[in-house]
């Protein structure tokens, strides 16, 4: 199949989930496509193991807080190590209940970056095996990387500011 990465993988995309794609866009000379949440996992183990694209390697799995939209996104990005390319696919959660399935049973190596978007975003990964926090302390009743939460801890006293150029 002929095109540039991001079409290529849209016209993949299109053979099995047409309908599933909301937005494609080169940003930053980056493929960049944003689908519905509900067959994420189908989408990239397909993308994965279709001849056309064969993204086997997930680089990266994150979370980004959108507090204006009310939403948390989980961005992956995948890359094909054999042709160079890379995709980078976004869906939206609700901030309330965050929670998508596991991608454990596509990738192994999401393990580490869904226990660790856990822990700063408080999504959900449904299916994970042992999705616990992975830096911050067990008890810790918040999660640190939504934008709602301070920088720094406001009752703090022994911190002297005059060092920070404050």
């Amino acid at each position: 199949m002929e095109g540039t990465g991001l079409e290529k993988t849209i016209g993949v995309l299109n053979e099995k989930f047409e309908g599933e794609v909301l937005h494609a866009a080169m940003l930053y000379d980056f493929p960049t496509i944003t689908l519905k949440k509900d067959k994420i996992i189908e989408i990239i183990k397909f993308l994965k193991e279709h001849p056309d694209t064969r993204y086997h390697y997930l680089t990266t799995l994150c979370g980004i807080h959108y507090p204006e939209l009310n939403q948390i996104a989980i961005m992956y990005q995948l890359h094909n190590m054999m042709s160079g390319e890379r995709v980078r696919l976004k869906i939206y959660l609700p901030a309330e209940k965050p929670e998508v399935p596991t991608l454990t049973t596509v990738f192994a190596g999401a393990n580490w970056m869904e226990r660790e978007t856990y822990d700063f975003f408080g999504v959900i990964f449904t299916g994970h095996p042992d999705l616990r926090r992975i830096l911050n302390v067990e008890d810790m009743i918040m999660f640190p990387l939504r934008k709602e939460f301070p920088l720094e801890d406001q009752v703090r006293e022994d911190k002297n500011d005059t060092m920070f150029g404050r």
